[in-house]
């Protein structure tokens, strides 16, 4: 299969390009931008905030997949950093789709990035890909996202929209950068604990994605989220328990709000229990469904 990739340098993406890649038969193109250091292997260049975007980039393709966008936890929410994390998504997104869906031979397949911030705060209430859109700036983000694929999908392309769940590894993301305050034994749960926290493995997110490309009858909203429902608090305890650390100095949720404002309370305190009813139904076997089995194979 050849494959076009946006994002290749993220961590999902750089996994992604390795798996594809291992295998001769697939031919994978990374999208990059002009200055951007990710060289390795076949490029095109493409500049999503100018709408730039050659139709010959398409040449041959059969599946498109993106992962592009700002991260949401680098910096404090200021408009500014709002505006970027929004336009960084839904521009280059609405850029793919409508480019597909001008070519005369589009590729049949669409996976975009999105994310189970599209359910809002929704406290213990299980949520699937039926469930509707909550509030919230991301949800408003996600939305607007999925939306931006549209021309895409009325041009009869397969799309998935890819719903991230909060993406496990020891070297980015939200649990590296608890493994030091843990390991010192100042780990704790923050807030009141019971904010449900959907989480999946690495290694999962890119076997999903494998499986959504080679199963045709997939398509629309995806959940990628493992099975095993958990709150903070339980969270925490796995953790340390994985860690062999005390898991005893909590967070208050007044702490949090006080330091990262909104993004706080929207990626730390609020509550998304959501489970991958898509993925279950279509027979997708998680390599780590538990969450103590995926710390453990993670560190």
């Amino acid at each position: 299969m050849k494959l076009l990739i946006a994002g290749s340098s993220g961590l999902v993406g750089s996994e992604l390009c390795r798996e594809l890649e291992a295998d001769s038969a697939n031919e994978v193109v990374r999208l990059i931008r002009e200055k951007s250091s990710d060289t390795s292997g076949k490029t095109a260049i493409w500049q999503p905030n100018q709408d730039l975007l050659s139709p010959e980039v398409f040449s041959g393709v059969e599946a498109v997949i993106h992962l592009g966008g700002v991260n949401i936890a680098d910096k404090r929410w200021t408009s500014d950093v709002k505006q970027a994390i929004f336009n960084s998504r839904v521009q280059s997104t609405k850029l793919l789709a409508n480019t597909m869906a001008s070519l005369e031979t589009p590729p049949s397949t669409f996976l975009c990035a999105s994310a189970i911030g599209f359910y809002g705060n929704r406290s213990d209430e299980r949520l699937d890909e039926s469930s509707e859109r909550g509030q919230g700036f991301l949800a408003d983000v996600c939305d607007a996202w999925e939306h931006a694929t549209q021309p895409a999908a009325s041009a009869g392309i397969r799309v998935i929209n890819m719903r991230l769940g909060m993406i496990l590894d020891k070297r980015e993301g939200a649990l590296a950068k608890m493994l030091t305050p843990f390991k010192l034994g100042a780990g704790g749960k923050v807030g009141s604990g019971s904010q449900y926290w959907s989480w999946i493995a690495l290694p999962d997110v890119i076997k999903a994605i494998l499986f959504c490309l080679q199963n045709k009858e997939i398509e629309g909203p995806v959940n990628f989220v493992a099975p095993d429902e958990v709150t903070n608090l339980e969270f925490t305890k796995t953790l340390g328990t994985v860690l062999s650390r005390p898991t005893a100095l909590p967070v208050p949720a007044w702490g949090i709000k006080a330091l990262l404002g909104e993004m706080g309370q929207e990626l730390i305190l609020s509550s998304a229990r959501v489970t991958p009813q898509r993925l279950l139904d279509t027979g997708y076997e998680f390599q780590y469904a538990k969450l103590e089995s995926a710390l453990r194979g993670i560190l």
